[in-house]
């Protein structure tokens, strides 16, 4: 379910789309730019998303969640972070804040006025 409202809350911001570049992996990306990795839909064995947050308070709260942990292939060195979406995990409100702070790092100034507007 959190997942669900993850990916429903990223493409709801301004200019977000959703792309799948490895096959079930969905990410959301604007401007071409990824700001939240999905991961597969259906995953159990796994489920989390990755986001990219700047803010220190924000990066190391995420890093609390149990089971988080930078993200992989050297995108942790980027302020990237991998959290889990089961039980012990971060509620969805709180993802969907951890993914506007992504988005908020990723997104030209233009569309960040029109979600600050809207």
């Amino acid at each position: 379910m959190s997942r669900k409202k993850v990916r429903e809350f990223a493409l709801s911001l301004p200019g977000a789309v959703e792309e799948f570049p490895w096959g079930d992996g969905g990410v959301v990306k604007v401007n071409k730019k990824i700001f939240v990795f999905l991961g597969e839909e259906g995953n159990t064995e796994a489920p989390g998303i990755s986001v990219k947050l700047k803010d220190e308070e924000a990066h190391g709260h995420a890093l609390a969640v149990p089971g988080a942990a930078p993200t992989g292939y050297g995108l942790g060195r980027s302020g990237w972070v991998t959290i889990p979406l089961d039980a012990d995990g971060a509620p969805a409100a709180l993802l969907c804040d951890w993914v506007e702070e992504s988005y908020r790092t990723i997104a030209p100034k233009r569309l960040i006025a029109e979600l600050d507007a809207g």
